[in-house]
């Protein structure tokens, strides 16, 4: 369906110097395929979905869709954006329009779609994503996630032979990620070939049938999800994967700011789309501080979260200490109801106590 070869794209900077984003692109992308784009920021992930589409001229290279060179002069870019349909960050609906209107716009506007039936279809595909309860209201009454979802709606309308997703959660809040990502996946069980960059890897790993991660401009690697998140080749690619994000707490007497650790905590968790984690969190890391670690000092508090396993734990670590200090009896019961599991073990500075939530 879709050939990239060598394809590049350099922007000039206001000081007159070069920023090359895409340095030599390579890949083909069959029909039905779901790609996810993964990688560091800054790698050039959505520049290449931009190019696809012509949005972002490319520098050099070329682009062959459905067989014919669409960086060809002359290539009409309104057959490319008919074939090649786009859902971007943050929405960009009509707010004048009501949600119906916003997707029969296109398709009555450019595919000369009768009136009475692009309202039909409108209605069937909003109903699809989950909002035809909403089909006469103005976008401003809408939440991010209901937003996003009427774009992709929108995205439908107009039949396109691919769609291409731009961080579709990235400007959305935690709590309306999942209803994005839910519809995403449904669009991918019916065959629709998509192009994603994204920052969720679970999603990423579940929904996609070939993951590219993307590093310095270039497809570092390409493969199956299997290898990519299990064998990877490269250690660029390896490690970004597994990264675990932290928030650390250096606790060196019984005089820290607990409101402010609080406040850090929800943040992080937030951050990282495990908002559900955050009253948890906070209640394990009150109980084990006040309660059972409360004469021991110094003591680092870490709270991470791993992408890849969407595994979120506090870390409790005292030095100089060779046995739990958690007591095996009732008064840890409460404690150990309400998480995954405690894992207490050695270190070499000392002891660490190891809370899933």
């Amino acid at each position: 369906m879709i050939s990239i070869k060598h394809l590049s794209k350099t922007f000039h900077n206001p000081d007159g110097s070069l920023l090359t984003v895409l340095k030599d692109v390579n890949c083909d992308i069959s029909q039905g395929e779901v790609i996810s784009i993964i990688g560091p920021s800054g790698t050039g992930k959505s520049t290449l979905l931009r190019a696809l589409n012509m949005l972002e001229p490319p520098t050099g290279g070329e682009i062959w869709v459905d067989g014919e060179n669409i960086m060809s002069k002359g290539y009409p870019l309104d057959k490319l954006r008919r074939k090649m349909g786009m859902v971007f960050q943050n929405f960009n609906l009509f707010e004048h329009m009501t949600v119906l209107d916003n997707v029969t716009y296109a398709p009555m506007a450019l595919l000369h779609t009768p009136e009475k039936e692009a309202k039909k279809e409108a209605l069937e595909l909003l109903r699809k994503v989950g909002m035809a309860q909403k089909a006469d209201v103005f976008p401003a009454s809408l939440s991010g996630g209901q937003k996003q979802r009427v774009a992709i709606a929108r995205s439908l309308a107009m039949h396109p032979a691919v769609i291409l997703f731009d961080e579709p959660t990235s400007a959305l809040d935690p709590t309306m990620v999942g209803e994005v990502l839910s519809v995403i996946r449904q669009l991918a069980k019916d065959g629709l070939t998509m192009l994603i960059v994204t920052h969720e890897m679970r999603f990423a790993r579940d929904v996609s049938t070939r993951i590219f991660f993307m590093n310095e401009g270039v497809i570092y690697e390409d493969g199956s999800p299997e290898q990519i998140f299990e064998h990877p080749v490269h250690s660029a690619t390896k490690a970004f994967v597994n990264r675990i994000h932290k928030l650390v707490f250096e606790l060196d007497g019984d005089d820290f700011d607990f409101l402010e650790m609080h406040t850090d905590m929800s943040r992080f968790c937030i951050k990282y789309n495990v908002a559900d984690k955050a009253e948890l969190a906070h209640a394990v890391a009150e109980e084990m501080l006040f309660r059972h670690l409360r004469i021991f000092r110094p003591l680092t508090l870490r709270l991470t979260h791993t992408e890849l396993s969407g595994e979120t734990a506090l870390d409790f670590m005292v030095e100089g200490l060779s046995a739990s200090p958690l007591q095996a009896d009732a008064s840890t019961d409460s404690l150990r109801a309400r998480v995954k599991d405690i894992i207490e073990e050695p270190t070499s500075r000392g002891f660490r106590i190891k809370v899933l939530l």
